[in-house]
């Protein structure tokens, strides 16, 4: 089946774009992972996305807390018949969003979240780059702590001389981005041997975040191959955030 570059979801408005079939060079070793073709959305999902997904849900309290929190450092807020973003943040990507929201977002737009090694042939293509952009790093090429200034977030349409081979937005900066995947220290390790099935993990475990997000400005922090492990998946913070996938 000859596949389309790329595939606009009706649900959410996502534009994913097509990452083709074929091995790629993963991890910070570089060892070669054969995968099949898959869509990637070709940037982080926005407040006003989210608004429209809460606004169509109409969760319960307890179900809204689960998922995000709308507070004073997130750009979506109920509104008198729903939700709406605002700010002018339209189109910044929603933050505060917890691992169960992510889910629950792709489950009603008929998405899923990107596994890990999805999210990392996104970011470096298939010749093993550092970075989204190449081997070098330069900070003008992505959201970090060393331009935001006083802002935080930034339209994900910004950077466009940082995106990926495969023309994705910031693979790199804005926010860490949530992937379907618990983490498993040694699952790079198993990766390399030729298993790729995904890491066992309890509701519990500690999710993946890959990409590096606008209060970091060390440069380690924003390679495609860096693995972020360090919060639950109920943790609603400022810098987290989510792509969609399919296939």
């Amino acid at each position: 089946m000859t596949l389309r570059e790329q595939w606009k979801n009706p649900s959410d408005g996502s534009l994913l774009l097509l990452v083709p079939e074929g091995s790629f060079l993963a991890g910070a070793d570089k060892f070669r992972v054969e995968m099949p073709a898959f869509y990637l959305a070709a940037h982080a999902v926005t407040n006003a996305q989210f608004a429209r997904f809460l606004d169509q849900c109409r969760p319960a309290d307890s179900e809204l807390q689960r998922w995000i929190l709308l507070d004073q450092d997130c750009y979506v807020r109920k509104t008198g018949c729903g939700y709406e973003a605002y700010g002018g943040r339209d189109d910044h990507p929603v933050v505060q969003v917890s691992w169960f929201g992510a889910v629950a977002f792709c489950e009603w737009a008929g998405v899923r979240l990107p596994s890990e090694l999805e999210w990392e042939k996104g970011a470096r293509g298939l010749d093993g780059r550092v970075y989204p952009w190449g081997d070098d790093w330069d900070p003008d090429k992505c959201r970090n702590r060393t331009n935001c200034g006083s802002e935080r977030t930034c339209s994900v349409w910004s950077y466009p001389e940082g995106r990926s081979c495969w023309g994705h937005y910031q693979m790199a900066g804005n926010v860490w981005e949530w992937c379907a995947d618990a983490y498993e220290a040694g699952a790079y390790a198993r990766y390399k041997r030729g298993d790729t099935s995904p890491p066992a993990g309890g509701p519990q475990a500690s999710r993946v975040l890959r990409g590096g997000p606008w209060d970091l400005g060390r440069p380690e922090y924003f390679r495609c191959a860096y693995r972020y492990s360090f919060d639950t998946p109920g943790n609603r913070l400022d810098y987290h955030g989510f792509r969609v996938a399919k296939i």
